[in-house]
């Protein structure tokens, strides 16, 4: 249970995601469905409040913490630089974004663009919800794959 609860909260951290709590619960014997599962609920989990909230956070953040405004515009420009992607292909982009298993794509960064686009939660939580489950396929495969070449080597 331990090993689940860490993938869990490993798929919850930015810009690794599942990306990287799929192959460390491979590493830590966890069967694929269980890294899997662990890593797409764990991913889940901050996009409903970071498409609802993230506007306010940044404003408040901004308000009282100035000295971080380099930061969130860091953020914001990132989220920016990839929106014209996803408005060109509106849902689909934004399914396709999430999926794609590349540093800088994932979840985090998807509800961040659909923040940003005013894409209504009821929208975009299933559509990030589907990349999340393809790129969680993917790194499953990928990880539990050459777990299983490796051992067929040996």
């Amino acid at each position: 249970m331990k090993d689940f609860l860490w993938v869990l909260v490993m798929s919850m951290v930015p810009m690794t995601e599942l990306r990287l709590a799929i192959p460390i619960g491979c590493g830590l014997g966890l069967p694929a469905w269980q890294s899997f599962v662990a890593a797409v609920v764990g991913n889940m989990l901050p996009m409903p409040f970071i498409v609802l909230f993230i506007r306010r956070i940044f404003a408040f953040i901004r308000r009282h913490w100035s000295f971080l405004n380099g930061i969130l515009d860091r953020i914001e420009k990132k989220a920016e630089n990839n929106m014209e992607r996803v408005q060109r292909f509106e849902i689909l982009g934004l399914c396709l974004f999430v999926a794609i298993p590349l540093p800088g794509t994932g979840a985090w960064t998807g509800s961040l663009i659909a923040a940003l686009l005013d894409i209504r939660l009821r929208r975009a939580l299933p559509t990030i919800f589907l990349g999340v489950l393809i790129a969680g396929v993917i790194i499953t495969l990928i990880s539990y794959g050459v777990r299983l070449g490796i051992a067929a080597i040996t």
